[in-house]
């Protein structure tokens, strides 16, 4: 048989495909990750064409089970997979008139490849959502176990990596679960635009057969279908969506990633993580490498860039589909590995990861975290906060000159700044005054950091 017989399309044609160019049009290498997609939206549509009447029962059943053994044999390992039938959909079309001969010709009635790889990949992409969103929960409930156990831990709170304000620990972990919540809820509206199904579109005008396209989208458990052929084919907003959440994501775990290598550091020793997420030295046997979170960090580029590469992939396409679109799989395979694998990661890290409440607590006492809390404590004494902010300054100016932190002062040395000071100040001095005095919704105050964990466990529920 001569390459260009072989071809399910090569009718028209009167020579071969070229060698180079059969390799290089092939996208069978990466998309036959697609194959349960694509057996279960066959098997699907196989029975609508029976429904309508253009396949007979005896047919419809012949495909199926062979359908099936199709399935069996790619998960064990015994198909033949061949670069000249280009695709998986090919592929697996071509087996199955290997095994059932007429029948097997008449499953692509009312379609095209372009409608079933637009299918087949929003059934993936909705499969790796449920998925990826599990692995999510179980982050967000490791983060908030962090914060229960240490809803009380002070800690310092920075801005441009200095010393700010007084924080605890617990309330910290409430930011990254924030900052995930919000991933999440990107990730469950991506899941609604994946959720919609464009078979019956055919190759772009929709199909000159009676289909019932409502009856594959309740087989298929879509949960409605495309209403302009032309769009249906050759959209992939819904791929871009999932990357640029993916990309969001990524946002917020490199900044988490960054902070567990920082926080790791023997300069700030705030947290030890345990030695089976960390690596050592090929040189320097003392070193305990942060190696997952540094992965993370790294991965986000790579993240970043598929979704560039599906924002170019589209501009500028005219309707509708283009061979352009064989390049949207594998920035989209990728990113769903690289966020699934980097979110079970920390799931399983965090927590195990020890907290050195000592070292936290030392290293709050250096920076002058409760300055504003003297300030606010001036304005609550009737002085302006401008002139407040200057007296502060000033008191911690004397205290750096001193080598005191500021409840180490005396009270006629605060005095010396200002007269409004009496000895009720050293309350709002201590870290725990400090930290309880926060106690706005929403704030670091122990109390309400409790009050939010309970608040993020109803929150979750909001996802089931």
């Amino acid at each position: 048989m001569s390459n260009k017989d072989s071809k399910l399309w090569g009718g028209r044609f009167t020579e071969a495909t070229d060698e180079f160019v059969e390799q290089f049009n092939a996208s069978v290498g990466f998309d036959k990750r697609l194959f349960k997609q694509d057996i279960l939206a066959s098997r699907a549509h196989a029975q609508m064409l029976a429904h309508i009447g253009v396949l007979n029962d005896k047919d419809c059943d012949a495909l199926l089970q062979a359908l099936d053994k199709i399935e069996t044999e790619i998960e064990a390992g015994e198909f033949n997979w061949k670069s000249s039938l280009e695709d998986v959909h090919m592929n697996i079309e071509a087996r199955l008139t290997e095994l059932v001969g007429e029948a097997g010709k008449r499953i692509h009635t009312g379609r095209s490849r372009n409608d079933q790889v637009a299918t087949d990949v929003r059934l993936y992409l909705r499969e790796a959502i449920e998925e990826i969103d599990a692995r999510i929960e179980s982050l967000q409930q490791a983060i908030l176990k962090i914060a229960e156990q240490e809803s009380g831990t002070i800690m310092p709170g920075f801005t441009h990596l200095q010393v700010a304000q007084v924080i605890t620990f617990g309330h910290h972990m409430l930011a990254w679960f924030e900052m995930i919540q919000r991933d999440r809820s990107r990730l469950h509206q991506c899941l609604v635009s994946t959720n919609v199904m464009p078979l019956g579109s055919a190759a772009l005008a929709g199909s000159g057969f009676n289909l019932d396209r409502e009856f594959v989208a309740k087989k298929l458990n879509f949960a409605s279908i495309t209403h302009n052929s032309l769009d249906a084919v050759s959209d992939r907003d819904f791929a871009i969506e999932f990357c640029a959440f993916g990309a969001i994501l990524f946002a917020h775990l490199s900044r988490i990633a960054e902070e567990l290598v920082l926080w790791t550091s023997t300069q700030f020793n705030f947290i030890e993580l345990p030695d089976r997420f960390c690596t050592g030295s090929s040189i320097m046997p003392q070193k305990k490498n942060p190696d997952v979170p540094e992965l993370v960090r790294g991965k986000t580029s790579r993240v970043y860039a598929n979704l560039f590469a599906l924002l170019t992939l589209m501009k500028s396409q005219p309707l509708a589909y283009n061979k352009d679109n064989q390049e949207d799989k594998e920035p989209l395979f990728d990113t769903v590995d690289t966020v699934h694998d980097c979110v079970v990661a920390f799931a399983n890290m965090l927590p195990h990861i020890t907290v050195n409440r000592e070292v936290l607590l030392n290293a709050v006492q250096q920076g002058y975290a409760t300055a504003t809390d003297l300030a606010d404590y001036l304005v609550q004494k009737k002085v302006p906060f401008r002139d407040a902010h200057e007296v502060v300054g000033k008191t911690v100016k004397y205290a750096i000159q001193q080598n005191k932190r500021l409840d180490e002062l005396r009270l006629d040395e605060l005095q010396k700044f200002s007269p409004s000071i009496s000895d009720d100040v050293f309350e709002i001095l201590s870290l725990e005054g400090s930290v309880v005095s926060k106690n706005t919704y929403g704030g670091t105050a122990p109390a309400r950091v409790k009050e939010q964990i309970e608040l993020a466990k109803q929150r979750m529920k909001e996802f089931a």
